[in-house]
């Protein structure tokens, strides 16, 4: 079992929704973040002041799947979220040690679906 998370721009959780659910993989969590990275911001004015913005926008999508889903996920998160331009995101893959579903008290595998 692992847990993919994706840092991603917010204008592409859409089209990565679309990829992932052509790959059958609808379960999801989805956060909007700020972060910096390789983009390293943008300085904005407004009224004549100027103003340094650092942290960017994102959007981080947590998925925990079986271990015969990760190739899949990655691949649909890519074809989703690239547009060849720096700030396309980050994939993370960590391995998921358990996973309880809370209403049967599942376990492994068969609780994340």
């Amino acid at each position: 079992m692992k847990l993919i998370t994706a840092l991603i721009q917010p204008h592409k959780l859409p089209d990565v929704k679309q990829s992932l659910a052509e790959a059958e993989v609808f379960k999801m969590t989805v956060s909007n973040v700020i972060g910096a990275g390789a983009q390293k911001g943008y300085v904005e004015t407004y009224r004549g002041v100027k103003d340094e913005i650092q942290l960017l926008k994102k959007v981080k999508i947590e998925i925990a799947v079986n271990d015969n889903f990760v190739d899949a996920t990655i691949k649909a998160i890519v074809r989703g979220a690239r547009t060849g331009n720096i700030g396309d995101g980050k994939i993370f893959i960590q391995n998921l040690e358990e996973c309880i579903r809370i209403r049967t008290d599942e376990r492994g595998e068969i609780a994340i679906g």
